[in-house]
């Protein structure tokens, strides 16, 4: 293997440059698309608004000490959730603690300039990795290395900001396998793998994989004898265990938080064609599901001039050549699919470790580039193959009318670029010439990577749910909640009416509403029972908007916001919100006589079970089409049930009428009331609408409640609630009066003092999700009981006091990993300071002995 021996002045400055275009080009990608914070355009599309941003946000109110929780429990989503495997998912980066040096109502900007501020960096680490793989001019790796930070997978997935680590840890782990190769630098290149897989460990898993293929083309082309090869693939699989270890603590417990996360929804493999394949290597083309493999014009004709470069030794021609077609190959067959996504099908894009495959076609075309730039004949091969790629491309409907206009100037800017550089080599010349093919290559590349920016951006706005930024509405938000507040004595809920579905992360308080891909599976089968709704498939746990789970959870205080205008296009409404408070039981509860039979379908049941009270009256039901015939199966949505359904009951007169009809979407309103329409989202597999109020049952006691359904849906039998609301507040006041006479709640920590003579059960109003420990009084801790979802606490009369603690499951195993790992580091990097000490200390030698002098007798 040749050695490389660029200086460090000169990676630096490669790795500079390539920052600067990477951030200059993302930015006018921005400003050319008027999106957020250069126009009026959102950037908050899907997860990034939904989940992102807010737990951002929560990860500011940690830093500045003003979240309601720690490391280990956040108190304010889902009623009380582990928090330590969504840091170790969303929030590890060590780019995220920067949102602190951010005002909180600039949290959007703050994610922004993180993202930005990270593309840089893969930029800086790709050039610098580039130069350590091969010498070459540091305009080259510098150009490159923005390609890279530039490619299409960045472009469709910069609103993921946790998997941008992973486009970093791809150079980063690259250059560890250069000093495994090299026998250098064990403890840094330990320090980096822990890095990565603490940052994202999604991503880093495929970097690593990534980084092992690069590792297994330079040992072949290295071909050393086999004993090295071994001893230099040993160091690197060491590397990447010890560091791995160092990050246990964090990844065992996102990976047990994940074994007790609700599945979700399943997802099939499906390849995409190969002209959808294609299209993807052009700039300006954008597709949810397909493989976007954009790594700008210039670095694909150079990669795919490699194999016909002449200056290219063969065996390197043939190595990356053949590295890039089957890592191509692997994103195109099921099991290899499978094992580049850690073997779980993911939710939603199946070419997540495109990435990948970005470095290596940057890689090969920085081969093609540091031996000088390719001959006529092979950037004519390489046009060739260009061709037949655009031509494979135009036959799909990826390709619109913006990609030629920018795709000629890409092949111009790069044909031009690559020409004048070799005519400048040719003469000899340094001067003008080269220095104008790198402005136009340079140029070339800014522009077509922002214009590939601006046009994913607006293609994606359209596919994909988005979200307003941070503005009045969450300010007047977080403001009504802030006023409530009184936590820990009660919660204050966000409300029904969420701008996101992270809502109390955002803008404050302690609700149910929770969305994360750890969403505890006890939490969402518990709420559902309870007639919640969700999204997500299950992981986007919604606001129930309900007295009795008021009473249930001890929310005090309930937020009502108009609908957000950017969601329903509607006029803005500048009213401030309401908030509605309710006398509710302390957070600890005691139910002397508990219920333990098992829910069953109806909600309502199975609020009462929860409750000990009976307080609701679920009346036989009746569904019509909108000729006054009763539907079959109750089902609505189609044929003569689709325009003007309806459901008919009989309530107690003034009761508060309920309508819990999980698989209906549309809207509900109670007739002759004067409610609006209650919308009603219902998506199979993917959202489940939640229970809703509708209004008060008239003195007659007959309800009809009209539908207008929007798709094809079922109401259940006993979908009518009326709920007696003197009652309730009688169980109310019972359950106040023997619960909890104080609280106190820190971190991962409940206190609660009880009245004398408590027997039965102590509930605490939160869900008995995995790692809760309790004790009653002076008795040991144990795992808490379960109670219908929440966690109970057996008490037998004696006690006056409960203490209840969680320790996120992992966290102990990790640590020991952790300081194993960390012990066997400083052992082995002790016993290679010792050897080589020894090596490098001459042996002492023994000075002859001095020879006696003879003399003659006298």
């Amino acid at each position: 293997m040749e050695r490389t021996t660029v200086p460090g002045a000169t990676c630096r400055a490669a790795a500079a440059l390539a920052a600067l275009v990477a951030g200059v080009a993302l930015c006018a990608g921005d400003l050319l698309a008027r999106d957020f914070p250069f126009g009026s355009r959102t950037r908050s599309v899907n997860d990034l608004g939904n989940q992102y941003v807010p737990l951002h946000a929560h990860l500011w109110d940690l830093l500045h000490g003003r979240a309601d929780g720690g490391l280990l429990v956040n108190w304010q989503s889902g009623y009380g959730s582990s928090f330590l495997p969504d840091f170790g998912t969303y929030l590890s980066s060590p780019f995220a603690p920067l949102v602190a040096l951010f005002p909180r109502d600039r949290i959007d900007l703050a994610v922004y300039a993180i993202t930005v501020l990270k593309v840089a960096s893969a930029a800086a680490a790709m050039a610098w990795l580039l130069l350590r793989l091969r010498p070459g001019r540091r305009w080259a790796a510098a150009l490159l290395g923005a390609s890279y930070a530039l490619c299409g997978w960045t472009l469709a997935a910069d609103y993921n900001p946790m998997w941008l680590d992973g486009l970093i840890a791809l150079p980063l782990l690259c250059l560890v396998g250069e000093w495994a190769l090299a026998g250098r630098r064990r403890i840094p290149g330990v320090l980096i793998v822990a890095l990565a897989w603490s940052a994202n460990f999604y991503t880093a898993y495929m970097a690593t994989l990534g980084a092992g293929l690069v590792l297994l083309v330079r040992l072949s082309l290295a071909a050393p004898p086999r004993r090295q090869a071994l001893a230099a693939a040993g160091r690197a699989v060491l590397t990447v265990v010890l560091g791995m270890g160092l990050a246990a603590p964090l990844l065992a417990v996102v990976y047990l938080g994940t074994e007790h996360a609700y599945p979700g929804r399943l997802a099939r493999f499906h390849p995409v064609p190969a002209e959808n394949l294609s299209a993807r290597l052009l700039p300006a083309t954008y597709d949810y599901s397909s493989p976007a493999l954009y790594v700008g014009t210039t670095a694909l004709l150079l990669a795919l001039a490699l194999p016909f470069h002449r200056a290219v030794p063969g065996r390197v021609r043939a190595a990356w050549t053949a590295l890039v077609l089957l890592v191509a190959l692997s994103l195109q067959w099921a099991p290899t699919s499978l094992a580049w996504h850690a073997f779980a099908v993911p939710q939603g894009s199946s070419y997540r470790q495109s990435f990948v495959l970005c470095g290596l076609l940057v890689i090969a075309a920085w081969h093609a580039l540091s031996y000088g730039p390719p001959g006529l004949p092979a950037l004519g091969a390489a046009g060739a193959l260009l061709t037949l790629t655009v031509a494979a491309a135009s036959r799909t409907n990826l390709v619109h009318a913006h990609t030629w206009p920018v795709l000629l100037l890409g092949v111009a800017g790069a044909l031009t670029g690559l020409l004048l550089l070799r005519r400048s080599g040719q003469r000899g010349q340094r001067g003008r010439l080269a220095v104008l093919a790198v402005l136009v290559l340079l140029g070339a590349q800014t522009g077509e990577s922002a214009a590939s920016a601006a046009v994913a951006s607006g293609l994606r706005l359209k596919h994909l749910d988005d979200y307003a930024p941070w503005g009045e509405r969450q300010r007047l938000q977080a403001a009504a909640i802030a006023r409530a507040d009184g936590w820990p004595r009660y919660r204050t809920d966000p409300g029904r009416e969420q701008t996101v579905a992270n809502d109390p992360l955002a803008v404050g308080g302690q609700g149910a509403a929770y969305y994360s891909s750890l969403t505890s599976d006890v939490l969402t089968r518990t709420l559902t029972a309870l007639g919640g709704g969700w999204t997500s498939g299950g992981r986007g746990v919604q606001s129930l908007d309900n007295p009795v789970t008021d009473v249930l959870f001890s929310v005090g205080a309930r937020v009502h916001s108009p609908p957000d205008p950017h969601q329903t296009r509607l006029p803005e409404d500048t009213a401030a919100p309401s908030v509605t408070r309710r006398d509710v039981p302390p957070l600890v509860t005691v139910r002397a006589r508990p219920d333990h039979a098992a829910f069953g379908s109806s909600p309502y049941r199975n609020q009462e079970l929860l409750l000990g009270s009976r307080v609701y009256a679920v009346p036989r039901i009746i569904v019509r089409g909108d000729d006054g015939t009763s539907l079959p199966g109750r089902r609505v949505g189609s044929g003569n049930a689709l325009t003007g359904p309806s459901v008919s009951a009989r309530c107690p007169a003034g009761t508060q009428v309920y309508l819990a009809a999980p698989h209906f979407s549309g809207t509900a309103r109670l007739a002759g009331g004067t409610e609006s329409a209650v919308p009603f989202h219902y998506d199979q597999g993917r959202a489940l609408a939640a229970m809703e109020p509708l209004g008060r049952a008239p003195a007659s006691g007959r309800v009809r409640i009209d539908l207008v359904p929007d798709r094809p849906g079922r109401i259940p039998p006993g979908a009518v609630g009326c709920l007696d609301t003197a009652r309730l507040s009688t169980a109310a006041a019972r359950l106040k009066a023997t619960g909890a006479t104080s609280v106190t709640v820190s971190d991962g920590t409940v206190r609660a003092r009880l009245p004398a003579g408590s027997k039965g059960i102590a509930v605490l109003a939160a869900p008995r999700i995995a790692g809760w420990r309790c004790a009653a009084g002076d008795g040991p801790a144990r795992p808490a009981r379960q109670y219908h979802g929440l966690i109970a606490v057996p008490l037998d009369g004696t006690e006056t006091s409960l203490t209840c603690t969680f320790h996120p499951p992992g966290l102990r195993l990790g640590t020991a990993v952790g300081l194993a790992s960390l012990a066997a580091l400083l052992l082995l990097s002790a016993a290679t300071a010792v050897r080589r000490r020894r090596l490098s200390t001459p042996a002492p030698t023994t000075p002859p002995a001095p020879r006696e002098r003879v003399t003659a007798a006298p």
